[in-house]
């Protein structure tokens, strides 16, 4: 499972879109569904009943917390875990389960961790922007037809500023810019990913943007004394479409009357963003060999780095649960 992208913690949704009823979501090319138990709490397993292969999403959740198979009527709770065969009293229960996924919800966003286990090895590993209950937070929802590495390029990516955002972020970089200008930018390791700067013509405008591994970025913009930073979340949804979430977050001007303001603007730097990344060939990104670089793709070459040797070669195996030895012989 998840070919590429495994053993990772991602967003999906925002929560807001998970309700009552359950929810059919991609990600990584693999389907899921999303639903809540009795306790609101949230929890995503296979779309596919191991009976006969229907889709879990085109059923019901019960008053109980398990979700229903609309063919034959299975239920499966949040853990896998298959809590009734009708018309089969004797089933042996224990070995019809399915594959479930650990879940949380942060930051008013359902995260998943893309490998069938009962308990992640670690935590998303979150900015603070995300997370701190004292910033007000904006979100914004596209889907674009492009590969999830292009997009994360395209994220990490200083130098296309003054040309894509002439008009919008990239505005005070393009009058500052000579015929002769320079763009040096640096990269440093962190525990969750890396760090970049970059200054021009030797001038740093003190922003930087932070690189949360698997696919995030945190770009942060400098106000003296205040908190402003927009992240992109770079949801692969499958080879074609990407989920892209952009949350803002701000200590300032904390009215939410004026989201509809900082909405709009990110939603006019990501369709600028759109309109060309969309275009890039091939889909996927190459190994860094099969295109040309410069210095001024450092970040982009780290996240290349990270993609081809810690993601593309993973995947997630399907756990088989250990059964008693009269069972397995059965």
């Amino acid at each position: 499972m998840f070919s590429g992208f495994a053993n990772q913690w991602t967003p999906v949704v925002l929560a807001s879109k998970l309700g009552r009823g359950p929810l059919a979501v991609t990600l990584a090319g693999e389907k899921l569904v999303l639903f809540r138990d009795q306790q609101g709490v949230a929890h995503a397993l296979a779309d596919r009943c191991p009976h006969r292969g229907v889709a879990l999403s085109l059923g019901k959740v019960t008053a109980e917390g398990c979700i229903e198979c609309p063919f034959h009527g299975w239920q499966f709770n949040g853990a896998g875990d298959n809590c009734k065969v009708p018309l089969t009293p004797d089933a042996k229960r224990e070995r019809l389960f399915t594959a479930s996924m650990p879940v949380r919800e942060i930051g008013q966003i359902v995260w998943v961790f893309t490998a069938p286990v009962a308990q992640a090895p670690h935590e998303p590993e979150l900015p603070d922007g995300l997370t701190n209950p004292a910033y007000t937070r904006t979100y914004l929802v596209r889907t674009w037809t492009a590969h999830w590495t292009r997009v994360m390029e395209n994220m990490l990516d200083s130098p296309h500023l003054p040309w894509v955002h002439r008009s919008t972020i990239g505005r005070q970089m393009w009058k500052r810019m000579k015929p002769d200008s320079r763009m040096d930018v640096t990269w440093e390791e962190k525990p969750w990913g890396g760090r970049s700067r970059s200054t021009l013509d030797g001038h740093d405008a003190n922003a930087y943007l932070d690189f949360y591994q698997p696919n995030m970025m945190s770009l942060n913009i400098p106000i003296p004394d205040k908190h402003f930073q927009i992240h992109a979340l770079v949801v692969p949804i499958d080879d074609t479409h990407t989920r892209l979430i952009v949350v803002g977050s701000r200590s300032f001007a904390r009215l939410r009357l004026l989201n509809p303001f900082f909405n709009r603007s990110n939603g006019i730097i990501a369709d600028q963003d759109r309109a060309v990344v969309e275009s890039s060939s091939p889909l996927e990104v190459p190994a860094a060999a099969n295109e040309f670089s410069v210095p001024t793709d450092r970040a982009t070459l780290q996240f290349r780095k990270f993609y081809f040797e810690t993601l593309k070669p993973s995947v997630a195996e399907v756990a088989q649960r250990k059964l008693p030895a009269q069972e397995r012989s059965s």
